[in-house]
């Protein structure tokens, strides 16, 4: 098992549970969807599993180590960060830098790498996004798909064992959604292991392996994609998925 968490909840204040003991299990090069509703909580797991927020209580197994989830080290957060890479949904890049730059600043200073190796891996990286050709160019010199596979790049060029994905689309003008997953898609293909928040269901449906479907601050559903939405076990999925399949038709 590369990836493993138990038990997780987080509360964010007396009156608000957002996750309610959440379990979930990854094999390598597993693509794993976290579909739901909006404020099902999401997104606070995905921030609680790259320790961007704090669990309050819970337990991760990756690459076979154990650690509290509540009361991890920061150098056992160093440790984890270093095997993963987190895509915003917002992209997150230096407004002042070029793409070049952006990518290479963490491999330099977040993991002391030496400039030219860390240019090449940002080259190789930036290549397989198909963001070679704007090396020199600033962030708002790019449409909000470019600026998000020079996100996506970003994290690969640090040679992730796993990649976390917080709806990489949802901040993108429809037209440019596309091309932001085929570069996920691409990944899938190449064995990458990802975990991915989305509201895209083609994705979902035709590129994940496996489905976690969360409402609530619960695990409602968690099954192999096919297995999901051709039969889906509980009520509450089967009237989450009957009502974006209507909207993906109006």
């Amino acid at each position: 098992m590369m990836l493993e968490i138990r038990g997780v909840h987080k509360r964010f204040d007396a009156a608000t549970e957002v996750l309610k003991g959440i379990d979930l299990k990854m094999e390598k090069g597993d693509v794993t969807a976290i579909l739901g509703p909006s404020g099902s909580g999401k997104t606070t797991l995905l921030r609680c599993i790259n320790y961007l927020e704090r669990a309050d209580s819970g337990t991760m197994i990756f690459d076979g180590k154990t650690y509290n989830m509540a009361g991890a080290t920061r150098s056992e957060i160093a440790r984890i960060r270093r095997k993963t890479a987190f895509v915003f949904q917002n992209y997150n890049l230096f407004l002042n830098k070029t793409v070049l730059q952006n990518v290479t600043l963490g491999l330099i200073y977040g993991r002391g790498i030496n400039r030219t190796d860390a240019e090449r891996a940002a080259r190789s990286a930036l290549e397989r996004v198909g963001m070679a050709g704007k090396l020199e160019s600033f962030p708002q010199q790019l449409s909000g798909g470019q600026q998000q596979r020079v996100a996506i790049a970003r994290g690969l060029a640090a040679s992730p064992e796993i990649i976390y994905f917080d709806e990489p689309t949802s901040a993108l003008d429809p037209e440019l959604i596309g091309e932001v997953l085929a570069v996920m898609r691409k990944l899938a293909e190449e064995g990458m292991t990802m975990l991915v928040v989305t509201h895209e269901m083609e994705f979902a449906r035709n590129v994940s392996s496996h489905v976690l479907f969360m409402d609530h601050g619960k695990v409602i559903e968690s099954a192999p994609s096919k297995e999901f939405f051709t039969h889906p076990k509980e009520e509450r999925t089967r009237a989450f998925i009957r009502s974006i399949l209507t909207k993906g038709e109006q």
